[in-house]
């Protein structure tokens, strides 16, 4: 079971689905978003028990990103045409199990950092 919630504790979410595609995504708008990187893991939709009021946020005609209305927590991404939703991995209440597989979007990543872990680099998803 992985639990997780932001920072308030006015969002909260559990999944008993084994988290799968664990990675680290450096496009432009994770990075404005969250201030940096984003790391996320996703499961099957109906997988996710979600409680609290979340904030959906339309960023492209083609995903949507929820937050927590209270704290401004980024907690989700989820694309329309797609049967999972991403979860943040740093909001996770103790330890996840998972180990990043691969970065995501490095083609728009910031200028004021490298990437150095060894693992697989992609320029876009």
């Amino acid at each position: 079971m992985i639990r997780g919630s932001c920072l308030c504790g006015g969002v909260t979410f559990e999944t008993e689905a084994a988290p799968e595609g664990a990675s680290a995504c450096h496009c432009g708008q994770c990075r404005k978003q969250s201030g940096h990187v984003w790391a996320s893991a996703f499961v099957p939709k109906p997988a996710l028990n979600i409680s609290g009021e979340v904030t959906w946020y339309a960023a492209s005609e083609s995903a949507e990103r929820g937050f927590c209305p209270g704290c401004g927590s980024f907690l989700f991404w989820h694309a329309h045409d797609e049967d999972t939703i991403s979860f943040a991995l740093g909001s996770v209440d103790g330890p996840t199990g998972l180990t990043l597989e691969k970065h995501i979007f490095v083609a728009d990543k910031g200028d004021y950092y490298e990437i150095g872990d060894g693992l697989p680099q992609r320029d876009q998803g």
